[in-house]
């Protein structure tokens, strides 16, 4: 072996070496969790080119961002020198635009169409919005956009699209979505337009229907890579499947333990079942992390070897034992978070940067008590890929309509009077602005006062200010969780949400009342509203300056692929990890992804894992109870601190063990934020599914209160949307 391709391919373990000079067939490398597979993706791309002459034009590297290709270009270069072209190193959608812009003719669009951002996509939709005469109350951008998204998931458009008669005219039984849809189809091919779905959709479109053209992207390619397979949907990898019939050389390296995109297309079988079926398939795995302690790796080996969709697989490492995994379970949120913060103050005083240290949780919505406690011992964080929570725009909205109903202040007005729409627009607040002026008061008085003035005497103007008097005078009566329940349904806030898709904002909302119920029990009876909003302020008025050293806080999907000497793994209880929504919308293939999550989380720590859930109120399943996947974790693999009270633990027992029956065998006829018929309650909304307790608690439009009611009746009737 001359020096060059020496240099290539040393310091490869053997796993990774015998993967680079597998160069020829079917070819599947599982990739466990810092095991190098970029290095012997690289390194095996350089391999081809230099050890066997093969031009890079005749190669397909495919990934998933473009973060990712770029970095293997990089890599790729800097083996190869940086007179080569790599452009076939490119995400899916990369590639099919390369792909369209040779042979998107053969559906008669021309090679320079446009490709389109969600601007763009909106921009059409007011064309069409106008057409019919609708507005955004009818139907939001975000909702038709998911819609046409959902019908893009089948290629039948396509032949619409690329028929010569355009008969884009809706049928007489079309609901006003598919109209909707017709039209942006049609605007689309006038302007000779593709968005982000259609990419992939020509291209596979293309290849299926004109098999010429496959023949040619056959011929040319003969050596393909694909990465993080386990992320592929059936039609990207149907592509790259298609491309690689010819040569017979597909190598594709990933982790099915790995796998935390299924509810987005992504299927992890792809990866698991390749061998059965290509029977000629070498397996190699990389199974040596150079990331992680041997503590770290165990914990995570222990909880994953629970999923059944993986390929079988123990995780080492040469690396040196190093401090123990940590489990702490607190009474409280707010005893969660001291300890975390605590921690991280002693890592600090034993020479850890800040900058070293990540926190992750499943949720956005988790990162509220963590943030608090971080504030409070004047710890500099910042919110990586994301916002902190109460800078979110809910959270903010929310607590403004508090602060307008005790303070009656400007600020709290002026975010909140059009929030959400109620038609107050620019002519509306200029003449109240000026009415205030004259009358030197603060502008919600002088709406209230001057109410009947032509100028400001709008009917969302009215509805508003009997909506803050009515929330005054409630606001003696209810304790402030319910207040604020009050005004997110009287404002409809929380219905503007929902019909937007807007879930992680939901689960925001939700953590709110969460975090005031909370407040509320550690206060006792003397808790009003205005001592929450004094306490509020601290978190919500801080002044950050940024710093290089500071903490990253994260959620786990945000975290995929990156890693860190050390990890807080925080809100780990049942209902968070694994995720309540996700286990009542996808049952057992969402166990397994949360499990997932939960090793994936696990096994970015470097040197040091923390592990933390606390007792307490979730909005979604009452009580909150360590997650299961503790329990997964073998004793001897972890130092427990924090005392589980052996009651807690048996009812946590009964809770998973009923859960667990109806992930099993769908017993929940009602869902979280469905709209229920009862014969003599009326028309409610589900605001909590209570496994333990088998009920479910309503909120009644004719009754304050939520009421429970069991899962047992069977005179409940769901009401369907129309467009649903």
């Amino acid at each position: 072996m001359d020096e060059f391709i020496e240099q290539i391919t040393k310091n490869l373990n053997p796993s990774q070496l015998e993967a680079v000079l597998t160069t020829e067939g079917y070819v599947r490398i599982i990739a466990g969790a810092g095991s190098g597979k970029t290095k012997a993706l690289t390194s095996r791309y350089a391999y081809i080119v230099e050890a066997l002459g093969i031009s890079p034009s005749n190669m397909l590297c495919v990934t998933f961002t473009n973060k990712a290709a770029q970095e293997m270009r990089n890599r790729v270069r800097f083996l190869v020198g940086e007179g080569k072209d790599t452009s076939y190193i490119t995400t899916y959608h990369g590639f099919c635009v390369r792909v369209l812009r040779e042979d998107i003719n053969k559906i008669l669009f021309p090679k320079n169409f446009l490709i389109m951002d969600e601007e763009d996509q909106k921009t059409l939709l007011r064309e069409i919005y106008n057409d019919f005469n609708i507005t955004l109350k009818d139907l939001t951008y975000k909702q038709i956009i998911k819609y046409i998204e959902r019908q893009k998931g089948e290629l039948e458009y396509v032949n619409l699209v690329a028929n010569t008669d355009e008969d884009f005219e809706p049928e007489n039984n079309d609901s006003l979505m598919d109209k909707i849809f017709r039209a942006y189809l049609k605007k689309q091919k006038k302007n000779f337009a593709l968005d982000f779905s259609d990419l992939i959709n020509y291209a596979y479109f293309i290849f299926v229907n004109f098999p010429e053209v496959l023949e040619k992207w056959q011929e040319r390619l003969h050596y393909i890579q694909v990465d993080e397979t386990q992320d592929s949907s059936a039609k990207q990898f149907g592509l790259v499947e298609m491309l690689s019939r010819k040569h017979k050389n597909l190598f594709i390296v990933g982790d099915p333990d790995q796998t935390i995109y299924e509810w987005r297309g992504a299927i992890p079988e792809i990866l698991v079942n390749f061998d059965m079926n290509y029977p000629t398939c070498k397996t190699i795995i990389l199974n040596e992390n150079y990331r992680s302690t041997p503590d770290i790796l165990s914990v995570g080996n222990s909880i994953i070897k629970n999923n059944k969709i993986r390929v079988e697989k123990e995780m080492y490492t040469k690396n040196k034992n190093g401090i123990q995994v940590v489990h702490f379970h607190g009474k409280s949120e707010l005893e969660e978070g001291y300890w975390i913060a605590t921690n991280i103050k002693k890592l600090k005083d034993e020479g850890v940067s800040l900058r070293d240290i990540s926190i992750l949780y499943r949720a956005n919505y988790v990162s509220r008590y963590i943030e608090q406690a971080l504030i409070r011992e004047d710890i500099k964080y910042s919110i990586f890929g994301g916002i902190r929570f109460f800078e979110r725009k809910e959270i903010k909205d929310a607590l403004s309509y508090l602060r307008l109903i005790t303070f009656g202040d400007d600020i709290s007005f002026l975010r909140i009077y059009n929030e959400p729409k109620r038609g107050l627009g620019k002519k509306f607040i200029e003449n109240l602005t000026q009415i205030a002026s004259i009358e030197n008061t603060t502008l919600y008085s002088a709406l209230k006062k001057n109410l009947e003035l032509k100028l400001i005497n709008y009917d969302g103007a009215i509805s508003f200010v009997e909506l803050i008097e009515n929330a005054k005078e409630k606001a003696n009566k209810l304790s402030v969780s319910d207040l604020l329940q009050y005004v997110l349904d009287e404002s409809k806030i929380i219905k503007q949400l929902r019909e937007d898709g807007d879930d992680d904002r939901i689960e925001n909302v939700k953590e709110l009342i969460s975090s005031i119920v909370l407040y509320e029990k550690e206060s006792g009876e003397g808790f009003s509203l205005n001592d929450y909003l004094q306490e509020i302020a601290l978190y919500t008025d801080m002044d950050f300056k940024e710093d290089k050293d500071w903490i990253k806080l994260m959620t786990i999907h945000t975290s995929k692929g990156l890693e860190f000497p050390y990890v807080f793994l925080c809100g780990v209880s049942e209902g968070i990890l694994p995720s309540y929504m996700s286990l009542m919308e996808r049952k057992g293939r969402a166990l397994e992804e949360e499990r997932r999550l939960t090793y994936v989380a696990i096994t970015r720590a470097m040197k040091g894992l923390y592990i933390t859930e606390s007792e307490g109120f979730n909005y979604n399943t009452g009580t909150k109870y360590p997650s299961r996947f503790l329990s997964e974790i073998k004793e001897n693999l972890i130092v427990e601190e924090g005392q589980i009270d052996e009651e807690l633990y048996l009812e946590s027992q009964r809770y998973i063990s009923n859960l667990n029956r109806i992930i099993e065998n769908n017993l929940v006829l009602f869902e979280l934020n469905d709209t229920v018929l009862h014969p003599v309650f009326g028309k409610g909304l589900v605001t909590l599914v209570n496994i333990e307790r088998q009920e479910y608690s309503i909120k009644f439009d004719n009754y304050e209160d939520c009421k429970p009611i069991s899962m047992d009746f069977k005179r409940l009737q769901k009401i369907v949307d129309i467009e649903e």
